[in-house]
């Protein structure tokens, strides 16, 4: 996710740079331009749709339109009346529907918490609030309803500039934001996490039921078990935890995932942020930090506690990085990080059960040049006694890709043993392996991916959608006709077909289903088909969702008025027949705002989506020309209030009169 957070002193515009982040990958492993490159050089550049890519090199857009007209009359899966891409203050959706505002950063969630007053805010107001920058969000059905459930949505970060009143002063046209004290440290801390809150549709419009005896928030302090291979590891062990099994909180909550057993998970992503201090350049984890990017320092929470100094508490960053599994049936429950599905920069955990009754989750690790994984449970699901599944995480096989040119890839285990993974290599015990699975895959010669963010299994098609969403230190010595694209700004969208069609198994195929950006432009080389009007195509690809029809929903983060001229949205992308690569604008978000989620209800009649970061970077944007901060704003969305900030929100799409999105 690209993120906008105040620095130690400074304003940093990102915590990432250049959108894609900073990049610790060490090792020569091929990356997936040299891959895709080499294997499109060697295809005729008329062998169906990819082709688009490499012609657009070296032929006009205008000839492409006369040679592929018959495309253009193909017919799409989805049926909506596509929306203008552009930017201004507000929220657009497509005509015949409603786009209503659910839940808005600090929107009590409980009956007995305090209404939202930005003026006065506190940390214990906070953490019975919703929290801040919405991100996954995930459906529960409550006695089996598509009507009534627990949404469930992470809380990734957050940006003091358009949080706090009084903060900001403009420094040669910059922002500067004031150093925190402990008071604002702490709303952050309260900020993060997740919420569970209980909804119900009434007559056709979705309501927070503010008493739901499930509601929760888990933030930063939530207490927390360490379960699976590297639980009670030294590596693990802190001042405050002699036991290596108990740490508080979680941390930078991106994507994520609901299990088939009904619980919610949380995946730890750029952890790395939280961490200031110093380690010794011969400490045992000082390869291991560098590898993740430890200490960054981006909050200044460690000038109040000290777990987030690493001189202090060199074992704390080992606690982080993790997938965390939430039971939402049980509000007092203790979420558990699962480590034996591996410590890096996780994006997200959608999952599938196989035929056989195993469950497999897909991950991503999002920063440029790492790794596509996935995690195969030993256990297998039992529909009949859910009781039976909650531990199902602790025990399997975790593995990383590698894609070959010839359009093959095969999983490799990352199993403590196997290959190079063993203690000559510093890999003691499946913990080591666990904690260090960037150097594992470093060593298994995994594919140097574009920031490989959502990863969807599609159960009506029986392939894998994997949205890599850019790349801008590709270099020109790896540009061809096929791959056209030093400096891969827009991404792409891979997909994947397991084979024999279980997603068990070890190796399989692949295809680019989309290279996105302008295709009109012809050194871009995107491959939207020629049905993509000018408003559908897009690019940064990040979240994704797959409703029940199996149709493909794509989520962007980084379009802007410099790098595309429009903001983020929700595009539909068809994935079968002629109209393969065809995309639509369904859903644009306000200036500065990044599109998250997005979820379909059960019965495919509500689209749920999570406006991030609205606001920020005002200076991008001619309408407004100067930076946007808590007392100027770019944009007061979505209350318009003159006394209201800019608030994150998740957003409930609903066709007017009732009815499935898109049909």
């Amino acid at each position: 996710m690209n993120q906008h957070t105040p620095g130690d002193r400074k304003f940093r515009t990102s915590m990432l740079e250049a959108n894609d982040g900073p990049g610790h990958n060490p090792t020569d492993n091929r990356t997936m331009g040299d891959i895709i490159a080499k294997r499109f050089s060697r295809r005729s550049f008329l062998q169906g749709s990819l082709a688009v890519s490499a012609i657009a090199a070296t032929v006009s857009p205008i000839a492409i339109l006369l040679a592929d007209d018959a495309r253009a009359a193909t017919a799409s899966a989805f049926a909506f009346d596509e929306i203008e891409a552009g930017i201004d203050d507000k929220h657009h959706v497509a005509q015949g529907y409603d786009a209503d505002i659910l839940l808005r950063w600090g929107d009590p969630i409980f009956a007995d918490a305090p209404e939202f007053d930005p003026a006065n805010q506190s940390a214990e107001a906070q953490a019975k609030q919703f929290g801040y920058n919405n991100d996954y969000v995930g459906y529960i059905a409550l006695e089996g309803s598509a009507e009534h459930g627990l949404l469930v949505v992470n809380h990734e970060y957050t940006n003091d500039h358009l949080m706090f009143p009084g903060i900001v002063k403009i420094v040669e046209g910059k922002i500067d934001v004031t150093p925190a004290d402990q008071k604002r440290v702490d709303i952050e801390m309260a900020a993060h996490g997740g919420s569970v809150v209980e909804i119900r549709k009434d007559a056709g419009k979705w309501q927070v039921v503010r008493d739901g005896k499930l509601n929760r928030r888990i933030t930063s302090t939530t207490e927390m078990e360490l379960t699976g291979p590297a639980a009670g590891h030294d590596r693990l062990k802190t001042n405050a935890d002699a036991t290596g099994t108990k740490v508080f909180g979680t941390l930078n909550n991106c994507a994520g995932g609901v299990t088939p057993w009904g619980t919610y998970i949380m995946a730890e992503e750029n952890f790395h942020g939280y961490f200031g201090g110093e380690l010794p350049a011969d400490h045992p984890e000082a390869a291991n930090y560098k590898r993740l990017g430890v200490p960054e320092g981006t909050y200044e929470w460690l000038k109040f506690y000290d777990r987030f100094d690493v001189s202090k508490e060199p074992n704390e960053p080992n606690r982080f990085g993790w997938i965390v599994e939430v039971d939402v049936q049980d509000p007092n429950s203790v979420p558990k990080k699962r480590t034996a599905l591996g410590r890096f920069k996780h994006e997200g955990a959608e999952s599938i059960v196989a035929a056989d009754g195993r469950v497999v989750f897909y991950l991503g690790d999002d920063e440029r040049f790492d790794y596509v994984y996935k995690f195969v449970t030993a256990g297998k699901f039992n529909p009949d006694d859910r009781a039976a599944n909650l531990d199902l995480l602790d025990e399997g096989t975790l593995y990383v890709a590698k894609f070959a040119e010839d359009g093959s890839f095969v999983w490799l285990p990352l199993v403590q043993g196997e290959g190079p993974l063993t203690a000559d290599n510093g890999f003691a015990s499946q913990a080591d392996v666990v904690i260090e699975a960037r150097r594992a895959g470093d060593l298994l010669g995994a594919t140097k991916m574009d920031r490989p963010e959502d990863i969807q299994p599609n159960a009506v098609n029986g392939k894998v959608y994997v949205m890599l969403t850019n790349n801008s230190k590709r270099k020109a010595d790896q540009v061809d006709a096929a791959n056209p694209r030093a400096e891969n700004a827009f991404g792409h969208i891979i997909e994947l077909i397991e084979e024999g069609g279980d997603f068990t198994a070890t190796r399989g195929k692949w295809e680019v289903l989309l290279k996105c950006g302008d295709p009109s432009v012809a050194e871009v080389g995107a491959s939207f088909s020629t049905s993509t009007t000018d408003n559908g195509w897009f690019g940064m690809p990040d979240n994704c969702a797959v409703d029940s029809a199996g149709r493909l929903w794509v989520a962007t983060d980084g379009n802007s008025p410099k790098a595309t001229g429009r903001t983020d949205g929700l595009w539909a992308v068809d994935t079968e027949g002629d109209a393969r690569a065809t995309s639509k604008l369904f859903f644009r978000v306000p200036v500065g705002a990044e599109m998250c989620g997005p979820l379909f209800a059960p019965d495919d009649q509500t689209a749920f989506v999570a406006v991030q970061h609205p606001g920020d970077g005002g200076e991008d944007w001619e309408g407004f020309g100067r930076p946007s901060y808590y007392e100027d704003l770019s944009t007061r969305w979505p209350d318009f209030k003159p006394n209201m900030p800019v608030r994150p929100a998740v957003v409930a799409i609903t066709k007017q009169g009732g009815g499935k999105i898109a049909v």
